[in-house]
């Protein structure tokens, strides 16, 4: 079989890249909104911070766990069938030899808060490996989600150390690799980490105070690892490893006479190849799933709405996210009635009470986004006619006409005020939330039900799902014509969909992880 030379590899790498156009948000999106919080900003999720300056862990890096972690569970994919891929299968899986190493589980825990409802545990593993990467000084690889949990384990297709160059160069093809892109893999991932001689005595066999044998002797990722294995002082034990039978990296590497290995000596054309095939990786899925577009920090986003009723009217709480560009611009809000008249021909209008800046993820300040304004917004709505969209106009005070920012020109919708989460109301407690719900149901004969999310635990790292049931609350009487449901929530619980059928018609209404009252 013949191989593309690296050169036009790498035409077809840039190609291919520019394929793709930036995910377009257009709210609700649970899944976009959730994805985008945690890729862009820090403490959403585990895999924004935790590996940040390349941090140690068990004599490696948390980063190399990470990188391990997702293309073991890629490894299952088979492009002939178009099954397996990053899907976290993983969960399933890491109590097999071949996936063996505390690591494993570490990393699975250390991503067990972040899936939720939409956002599973196989697009936090991808998400985790782009971050071990920059998290390691190495280059930004875009991100696109959409992957689709598995519910049980893959086939045992993770190539391992003993196995001949044949197997090896089938395992890669399978998964979707050429033998020269295998080489260039195999290289990009062996940059972090190394073999634990816990994990592998039969590879590691000689004393080890470290309790480890690096790949390469500097700890972030770069092209060290080619350099070393060129110029013959590399300690990497899968090349110079005194078991011949383990050493897989030097049958791999050497597989074309170091051609390949060669053209990886730049730092620049190290960082292009693994950025797409590292991409390429956790692009791999089973057939039947369809990824986003990449998903780049949005210019506008709106973000922590609420309506509830309180006192007499409708409380409606939103915020609107701006990427800070260092002007203060002047941000209004607009809404328009459901029923009736009661807002002027321009819409009701309402200024912000509170504007907020906050910190981006290192991603987020990679892709030249420092931090954002949050525009918060607390306004009256009328009980009677009430909300059925809204919408910002952005002054930035500079002599150019307002900017419009109404969901790509489809305003943002709210499709329902029957059935609300309330968050005055409920209360939140070590155990968890006491949620309160009202419903536009006078009667009180509401059926009021709720799929709750809950995040797996250290022995069963997967997401699982519970439905719940709420009652009526006396100690919330019926107010503004609404009545009001209570049940627990679990602390585990890292969202929720409440259902309601009212009059016949069958009302939904997602409610995301909350930490405090209010948010």
């Amino acid at each position: 079989m013949r191989y593309p030379s690296l050169g036009a590899f790498l035409r077809l790498a840039s190609t291919a890249q520019l394929a793709f156009g930036a995910a377009v948000f257009n709210w609700p999106d649970p899944l976009l909104d959730t994805l985008d919080d945690q890729l862009y900003r820090p403490f959403f999720s585990p895999a924004s911070t935790f590996a940040l300056n390349c941090n140690p862990r068990d004599n490696s890096t948390i980063a190399a766990q990470w990188l391990r972690l997702a293309y073991h569970d890629m490894a299952t994919h088979n492009a002939t069938t178009g099954t397996g891929g990053m899907d976290a299968s993983i969960a399933f899986e890491f109590t097999r030899p071949q996936d063996v190493g505390v690591g494993m589980i570490e990393s699975l825990v250390d991503f067990l808060v972040a899936p939720n409802e939409y956002v599973g545990m196989a697009d936090v593993i991808a998400m985790g490996a782009i971050n071990a990467v920059i998290g390691c000084g190495g280059p930004v690889i875009p991100y696109r989600g959409g992957r689709v949990d598995a519910t049980e384990a893959g086939p045992a297709t993770v190539p391992e150390p003993q196995q001949d160059l044949a197997s090896h160069i089938a395992s890669f093809q399978a998964q979707g690799f050429n033998q020269t892109e295998m080489i260039m893999l195999v290289a990009c991932g062996h940059s972090l980490g190394g073999v634990r001689q816990v994990d592998f005595p039969l590879i590691v066999t000689d004393d080890v105070p470290a309790g480890i044998q690096t790949f390469a002797s500097t700890l972030g990722f770069d092209n060290t690892i080619v350099h070393e294995y060129l110029n013959g002082t590399t300690e990497n034990v899968l090349v110079v490893g005194s078991n011949v039978t383990t050493r897989s990296d030097l049958r791999i590497f050497s597989s074309d006479n170091n051609v390949t290995m060669q053209s990886l000596a730049s730092s620049d054309t190290f960082n292009t190849v693994c950025a797409d095939l590292i991409g390429r990786m956790i692009d791999t899925v089973p057939s039947t799933v369809t990824l986003t577009d990449v998903i780049e920090p949005l210019d506008y986003k709106v973000w922590n709405t609420l309506l509830f009723p309180q006192g007499g009217s409708l409380a409606f709480l939103a915020t609107l996210r701006i990427i800070h560009t260092g002007t203060n611009p002047t941000v209004t809000m607009f809404w328009k009635e459901r029923t009736g008249s009661f807002c002027p021909p321009q819409g009701c209008s309402i200024g912000t009470f509170q504007v907020t800046n906050v910190d981006s993820s290192f991603l987020a300040s990679l892709k030249g986004v420092d931090s954002f304004d949050l525009h918060s917004f607390n306004a009256s709505v009328d009980l009677t006619t009430s909300i059925s969209y809204f919408w910002f106009e952005v002054n930035h005070n500079d002599g150019s006409a307002p900017f419009v920012v109404d969901n790509n020109g489809k305003n943002y919708t709210i499709d329902q005020d029957v059935l609300l989460f309330d968050p005055r109301r409920s209360s939140f407690t070590i155990a968890g939330l006491e949620m309160v719900v009202g419903v536009k149901d006078p009667s009180g004969t509401t059926n009021v039900t709720a799929l709750s999310t809950l995040t797996g635990s250290t022995e069963v790292p997967v997401t699982s799902s519970t439905t719940i049931t709420f009652t009526l609350d006396p100690s919330w009487p019926p107010a503004d014509g609404y009545t009001f449901y209570t049940s627990p929530i679990s602390g585990k619980a890292s969202s929720n969909t409440i259902h309601a059928t009212v009059n016949g018609t069958a009302y939904s209404l997602w409610v995301p992880f909350l930490d405090a009252p209010g948010v």
